[in-house]
């Protein structure tokens, strides 16, 4: 199968897949969802999205019909009957199907996948950045079908022939980008927004602040305002699916760049440990 579509126990090509009008994603975008890359069939940090895929729909006060270890397998299973083992694996659960409503109604809840064919973006040539406004809601902790924000800054991003939007709250704090997390390396230390309600806990976070601690690099989960992102030695995004690049502008002006030798080290720690645990 090239590109696979899953809902509710039916499986088909991803183009020929249908879903019921009145799923409450359709309605209000009331759902969670997680994603996250497999190399050679195996997917990466499977334990991790799926912790984070519980917790997001315990939130929202859902409840998966399945455990973590049934949908592990099924994942798995499903991964199987694709024709490359190297997929941007997507999974959401919505609260369910039934007439419009704002309050939800006791309904089960739906289970979407969908796999396609990808490889982990990795790129030699810095990325550009914009900064944009964070206009989210306080839910942004939770990993939540509602994106609209991120859209348009994505959209943003595009417009100006840049990889990323970063986010800032009013008085100028950086939180993240539309579709990664942001962060800076200044004077040898690597600074991470905290994980409050203004982030997603990025997984690729998670895993660069790990690899900070291998190397002996040190790493401050604190606000940074945009300031520091414009004066910073490194200023570099992380993603499930882009685990590790670095920025070279932002808003059309030169940027970081200044540490080579500390962001190389790190990006290798990075993708070294992606390709041990995908071979």
């Amino acid at each position: 199968m090239k590109e696979l579509g899953y809902y509710n126990g039916r499986v088909g090509e991803l183009s020929e897949m249908t879903v019921p009008m009145n799923d409450r994603a359709c309605w209000f975008g009331d759902g969670v969802y997680d994603a996250q890359m497999c190399r050679h069939g195996h997917l990466f940090a499977l334990d991790e999205h799926i912790d984070r895929f519980f917790n997001s729909a315990a939130m929202l006060e859902m409840r998966p019909p399945f455990s973590r270890d049934e949908l592990k397998a099924l994942l798995n299973e499903l991964v199987g009957k694709m024709d490359t083992g190297d997929l941007f694996v997507y999974y959401q659960l919505t609260r369910g199907a039934g007439p419009r409503g704002h309050a939800y109604p006791a309904c089960a809840p739906n289970l979407w996948v969908t796999m396609t064919p990808r490889t982990v973006l990795d790129r030699e040539e810095p990325i550009g950045l914009i900064t944009v406004e964070d206009t989210r809601f306080l839910h942004c902790d939770i990993k939540t079908l509602n994106l609209i924000p991120s859209v348009m800054a994505a959209q943003k991003a595009a417009e100006a022939h840049c990889y990323e939007a970063v986010f800032f709250r009013p008085g100028g704090r950086v939180t993240e980008c539309a579709h990664s997390n942001v962060h800076i390396l200044r004077d040898g230390t690597l600074w991470t927004a905290p994980t409050d309600r203004l982030i997603l806990p990025g997984i690729a976070r998670a895993r660069l602040i790990r690899a900070c601690r291998r190397l002996d690099i040190p790493v401050r989960e604190e606000a940074f305002f945009l300031p520091d992102l414009n004066s910073a030695d490194e200023i570099i995004t992380s993603s499930s699916s882009a685990l590790c690049l670095r920025a070279g502008q932002v808003d059309g002006v030169p940027a970081g760049l200044k540490a080579p030798e500390t962001y190389r080290r790190l990006h290798d720690e990075i993708y070294r440990e992606y390709a041990a645990e995908t071979e």
